[in-house]
């Protein structure tokens, strides 16, 4: 949608309607058949040749210069003398928040004992874990602390980090980042073949129980393919906000906007879109777009998720707008305005929701707590924020006494029976005696 104030649209028109359904398919842009098609060929490249695959593709992708996948690995560390004292105060504030929020997250296993019936779930981390840090059109120091901070909090003994080599070795934030949270295996690599060699290993580099982190489609669409070799976090797209105001937000329209653009400068295919029943506040929020692109150093990235995914919805009423907050199942949702913040607890489909006029979305991305790493694409339907859930694994434990085994036989061999399955029911009775 044009950027133009004057040019938002009715979400019940035509218009409106067809803005919504290209938000709606918006996961099916990102990973096109081609892109899933090269990813698959770089991964079953890096699986049959291993290191071989690895370097030739991180000299082709990468700009690497490596002759073995050992000269892959990045010297940790390396920043600390780079960086301004005010991004070390403010990282360490990050860190503590998000340490702060993840650790009541932890949980032990329990106990069950009854009857002769000793049942026991044993919660544990995971051992080891790749990290995927993007370094296209930034590098993203913040991304680290979201996906290392859940991890060491949950226990995990070993982090593998992979970035961009011309990224890690350009900024020095990312080094510094990377060292203050005591990760010293870091790989030079992007891209497919990146998630390639944590799914799978080569001679050099182990492979991972899980893959996390954000990155490009080509990252999104590896992750895609290894799942069931590997566990991941989810399939993430490009970020994107939906912002649900009401009149009340007529003074603030260029906060809205700001708002906005945070998002769209991300990436050309981020989504960044405002709801309102307020024609007013509509108009005015576009035409605050439009005037803060002139002076924005991003505004040809900003520019183009504007005018590609990008949209001024206005509804006829908040329940109207409650649907189709729902429909969208956005990556972040801000809720602006005194009656938009009551309807809160009837969104059911949103990977963070932000609350009141002073709380942008931006704040999650570096100091609330909550991890930044959220479904996307609507996959907040059914999908979950990063956590430290995501790196415990669950199992069980179990002993039965003869005289517990004795008892229960039967009724296990009643429904092997049931369901055709002698051999089941033998192994049972046979506790009868």
């Amino acid at each position: 949608m044009s950027a133009r104030g004057d040019l938002f649209v009715h979400a019940r028109t035509p218009e409106g309607r067809q803005a919504v359904e290209r938000l709606l398919g918006r996961g099916a842009q990102i990973l096109d058949p081609q892109t899933l098609g090269r990813a698959g060929e770089i991964l079953d490249g890096v699986r049959r040749e291993g290191d071989a695959a690895l370097v030739r593709y991180a000299r082709e992708l990468d700009g690497a210069v490596a002759a073995t996948a050992a000269e892959l690995a990045l010297a940790p560390g390396g920043g600390r003398d780079e960086v301004p004292p005010a991004f070390v105060a403010a990282m360490e504030e990050a860190i503590r928040a998000v340490e702060r929020f993840h650790a009541p997250q932890v949980r032990s296993g329990y106990v069950l004992e009854k009857d002769g019936v000793w049942l026991e779930e044993r919660i544990e981390p995971l051992r080891r874990v790749g990290v995927y840090v993007p370094g296209g059109r930034a590098a993203y120091p913040s991304t680290v602390v979201m996906t290392v901070v859940p991890a060491r909090v949950a226990g995990v003994a070993e982090i593998a980090v992979a970035t961009p080599p011309g990224s890690y070795r350009a900024n020095a934030a990312l080094r510094w980042t990377l060292e203050r949270l005591g990760v010293r295996e870091i790989w030079g690599m992007g891209g497919a073949h990146a998630v390639a060699a944590f799914a799978y290993g080569t001679g050099t580099i182990r492979r991972v129980d899980k893959i996390v982190g954000p990155g490009n489609a080509w990252v999104t669409a590896a992750k895609k393919l290894v799942v069931g070799d590997v566990a991941i976090d989810g399939i993430a797209g490009p970020s994107e906000v939906v912002i649900l105001a009401d009149g009340s937000a007529l003074p603030i329209a260029d906060r809205l906007a700001a708002d906005l653009l945070a998002q769209a400068e991300h990436d050309p295919q981020a989504a960044a879109v405002l709801i309102t029943p307020d024609p007013r506040l509509a108009y005015l929020v576009g035409a605050q777009v439009e005037l803060q692109l002139t002076d924005l150093a991003t505004a040809e990235t900003a520019r183009a998720s504007w005018e590609r995914f990008g949209a001024i919805l206005v509804v006829e009423s908040l329940d109207e707008a409650v649907e189709l907050v729902n429909r969208i199942a956005p990556e972040h949702l801000q809720l602006v305005g005194p009656s938009v913040e009551r309807l809160a607890d009837r969104i059911h489909a949103a990977g963070a929701v932000f609350l009141g006029p002073d709380t942008p979305e931006v704040f999650g991305d570096y100091i609330a707590g909550p991890s930044h790493v959220l479904p996307t694409c609507g996959s907040a339907r059914f999908t979950s924020a990063l956590g430290v859930e995501d790196f415990l694994r669950r199992s069980h434990r179990i002993r039965f006494t003869p005289a517990a085994a004795a008892r229960r036989a039967e009724a296990a061999a009643v429904l092997a029976d049931a369901e055709g399955l002698p051999a089941h029911a033998a192994s049972a009775r046979r506790r009868l005696r």
